[in-house]
């Protein structure tokens, strides 16, 4: 029996879903210095509850560990991230009626990625953002940003906003109920709260283990939100299926009364209720299936090296450093990763220590196949890798194509065009 309780109810913690042994923080790369220094790894086990079947990694290292200052994840490095984040303004502007009397606060707001957006409709926004690096960046795009940690004790020092927006946050907090609770607390009595996370139906479904890291403490369902929203007196009135992070949900949030849920929210949870989230069975096979994309993956690797075949990686993203831990992949059989943020090149990934490169770098490496790590992004980058062989691990391994076959090279400055990054 595991000694961990629930972050939300505080029942104790006796299922595993899958064990992916101990790994190093998925977006602690390292410089050469550190390749000599003893590496610090967390067991990387995750747990259903069984009371309120909030499924969760515990909280091996604390939020201040994960998200330092050099943290090198940089929301704008990727134009589609862009995109989705300029549609979800100008969609939540006309939703909502936003304009220069409103408030608009993000919740980890990274470089201010989506509220400049906000700003060039002259709506005034604030972004939280704990990590120093990112809260820097967005700052110089004139956002106002407060670099801190967000919870009740913040969210009471602030003015009430007509919209909170939570993109990729609500996974990444340790304490989830202090989190939504600063959320009601930001909230004007009419305002809205819009939250974006990856749904655990899709990564159960879709095999998608990779997405398990430290800084991923927890793996939501639209059940489980409503439950601790409304632990807040917060009531889910719509929610949208998006194809983003290998499908995710947006949670929309009001007080509890304030608004008639749509059907969406019903259509959803009968989606979770099909599925059995709710019950043991949804999880059986999960690490078995792993273990098969983990194989499988070994087996490509390996038959390449045998064959004198170069196979190199694109894409320096978190899920990746989860794959190649769990596989046991060092550089021997992954010479290198690209990667365009230049926050990671020239440095190493975490556990496996395979140098990370730019893309006009791995032009030159006359790599036979690139191995996609960010494989929910493989449509994105067959247009921009063409004529070379594109391998994904998830949910198991599939071969791809560039588009334009009668290119046989790698180009960087196509590669540059559509620019793509890691994923929290």
């Amino acid at each position: 029996m595991s000694q961990h309780r629930c972050r939300h109810c505080g029942s104790p913690l006796g299922h595993t879903v899958i064990d992916l042994g101990h790994q190093p923080p998925s977006n602690a790369y390292l410089s050469r210095e550190q390749l000599a220094l003893p590496e610090i790894t967390y067991p990387l086990q995750v747990f259903v509850c069984t009371s309120c079947w909030l499924v969760q990694l515990p909280a091996h290292a604390s939020a201040e560990e994960l998200f330092t200052a050099d943290y090198a994840y940089f929301s704008s490095t990727s134009s589609s991230w862009c995109a989705h984040a300029e549609r979800f303004v100008e969609a939540a502007v006309a939703r909502l009626d936003l304009g220069p009397q409103s408030l608009v606060v993000e919740l980890a707001s990274n470089d201010g990625y989506l509220l400049q957006y906000v700003q060039q409709r002259g709506i005034p926004c604030l972004g939280i953002e704990p990590t120093q690096a990112t809260a820097a960046a967005a700052r110089e795009k004139g956002i106002t940003t407060i670099e801190r940690f967000f919870g009740v004790e913040l969210a009471s020092d602030l003015k009430q906003a007509d919209l909170v927006v939570a993109n990729n946050v609500l996974a990444h907090v340790p304490d989830i109920n202090d989190f939504v609770a600063g959320i009601a607390r930001m909230l004007k009595p009419s305002g809205r709260a819009s939250i974006e996370f990856p749904h655990l139906l899709r990564l159960l479904a879709g095999n998608q283990f990779d997405t398990i890291y430290h800084e991923h403490y927890s793996y939501l369902s639209l059940k489980v939100v409503q439950l601790i929203a409304a632990a807040r007196r917060l009531e889910v009135v719509d929610v949208e299926q998006l194809a983003t992070h290998g499908g995710s949900l947006r949670v929309w949030l009001a007080y509890g009364g304030t608004a008639q849920p749509t059907a969406a929210v019903a259509e959803v949870l009968a989606l979770e209720a099909e599925a059995g989230l709710e019950s043991i069975e949804a999880y059986a096979g999960f690490q078995q299936r792993a273990e098969a994309a983990k194989h499988g993956l070994l087996e490509f690797l390996l038959q390449a090296k045998r064959q004198g075949k170069r196979v190199l990686g694109y894409g320096a993203a978190a899920k990746g450093n989860t794959l190649l831990n769990y596989a046991g992949i060092s550089s021997d059989l992954l010479a290198a990763v690209a990667d365009r943020a230049t926050s990671k090149q020239n440095k190493y990934l975490p556990g496996s220590h395979i140098p990370v490169i730019s893309p006009e770098q791995l032009a030159a490496q006359k790599a036979d196949a690139l191995l996609v790590l960010p494989w929910n992004l493989i449509e994105e980058l067959r247009e921009h890798l063409a004529g070379i062989e594109l391998v994904t691990a998830i949910p198991e391994l599939q071969h791809w194509a560039g588009y334009r076959g009668d290119v046989h090279k790698v180009d960087s400055r196509r590669l540059n065009e559509k620019p793509m990054i890691t994923e929290m």
